[in-house]
Parts: structure tokens; sequence; C-alpha cells
């Protein structure tokens, strides 16, 4: 289960990764399971964090975009089947300190004698999630 703090609080929320979004990389809360931030605290312990990127590159920006996003949701689906029994994944980018956000560089370039764009999409600064098991 993914989690974000909210306030004095984490919430469970969900992946909502989408290139037509204003904040592309977005967790919806599912508001399934809620922890007060005390709990939390006293509750769990922290294992690992790990720092998740992705880039990708095309001549159609959306498509681009939403594969760049594809490609984050693998890397945090493989985190989330690779958590052990009552652990949890914690999202701990916050809104407005350092937040990830889709970055853009489009290029002219030449093929078959016309000009095309080329989009190249990457992720900055990156998403941090942290792996959390039950145990104070």
């Amino acid at each position: 289960m993914i989690f974000r703090r909210y306030g004095t609080s984490y919430q469970s929320v969900e992946l909502n990764f989408d290139s037509k979004a204003l904040n592309e990389v977005g967790f919806r809360r599912d508001h399934k399971q809620k922890i007060t931030a005390e709990d939390f605290d006293s509750g769990y312990q922290h294992v690992v964090t790990t720092e998740m990127v992705a880039h990708a590159e095309g001549d159609v920006q959306d498509h681009t975009e939403q594969v760049l996003l594809d490609r984050l949701r693998e890397q945090v689906e493989a985190a989330l089947s690779a958590l052990e029994a009552g652990s949890i994944l914690v999202i701990e980018n916050e809104t407005g300190h350092d937040y990830p956000k889709t970055r853009q560089k489009t290029t002219n370039v030449i093929v078959q004698g016309e000009n095309r764009l080329h989009f190249e999409y990457t992720v900055a600064p990156a998403l941090r999630a942290a792996v959390y098991r039950p145990g104070g």
C-alpha cells in the first residue's frame, strides 16, 4: 500500500500519473487507510529510501510524456510488489517543496529534409519512495 503525509496523518493513496494533468506525477487519496503521524512514528521503522527517475524521447509530445510517466509507474509498482507483508511504501516528496515534475526539452531535427520537433522528457526532482515496516 502507498501512503503520503497530509498534515498530521499518513493517508493511503493511489497513483494518478497523467500526461494531460496539471500535476502529471499525481497521487489521489483513496480513503482506505489513515494513520496518525504519532502512531506512524512509533509503529513503523524506516528500511530504505529509493529515488525514482525516468527518461523518454520521441516525436509526439503527449505520447512521449506518457511513456515517461508509464516508466515511472512501473518503478513504483515494482517497489510495491517487492514489499514484505505488513510493510508500506511512503512517498516522501512534499508538495510545494521538492515535488517531482516532468521536464521537457524540445529540439528541432531534420528528417528527410523536413523540420521536425523532437521531445525529451525527464522527471526532476526524483520521486522518493521509502519502505517502512512495522515495529518502532
